[in-house]
């Protein structure tokens, strides 16, 4: 997975969240800096290993496995997701439509439409598995700048 277009939204990271998600998006709609629920975006179609809101994550250092804090010159830090990975089973992830292009962070709302949209990662292409095989996404990156 290669690291680009971040959105970070607000307070410092987490802003009080203890629960993320991490979804697959169709290339319907493209994430942008002004996306702010789950609702603006087109989530690829569940079944077959994927379920609705994608893969739930807690805020520990298990989940956010990597965080490191850079000082000069860039004063940023950097905050890295464990690896991510959906395994098609009984049929294609997607379900159906058209495969997964995006990636995106959500907080951990009850309310999976009501999900606020933290970042976001560009797959590339659209991706779909055949039953069976299995899509990671490694070490997808936030960088936080001061």
């Amino acid at each position: 997975m290669r690291q680009l277009d971040f959105c970070f939204r607000g307070t410092a990271f987490g802003g009080g969240a203890n629960s993320w998600a991490v979804f697959l998006l169709t290339s319907a709609v493209a994430p942008a800096s002004t996306t702010n629920l789950k609702t603006d975006l087109t989530e690829i179609a569940i079944g077959n290993g994927y379920s609705a809101g994608g893969i739930a994550l807690a805020r520990n250092s298990t989940d956010f496995d990597t965080v490191t804090e850079l000082d000069a010159p860039d004063h940023r830090g950097l905050v890295q997701i464990r690896d991510l990975s959906w395994t098609a089973s009984g049929g294609a992830i997607p379900a159906s439509g058209g495969g997964a292009r995006y990636a995106a962070l959500t907080d951990g709302h009850a309310t999976v439409a009501s999900r606020e949209v933290w970042a976001f990662w560009d797959l590339g292409a659209d991706r779909s598995i055949t039953d069976g095989q299995t899509l990671t996404l490694q070490d997808c990156e936030l960088r936080l700048t001061e």
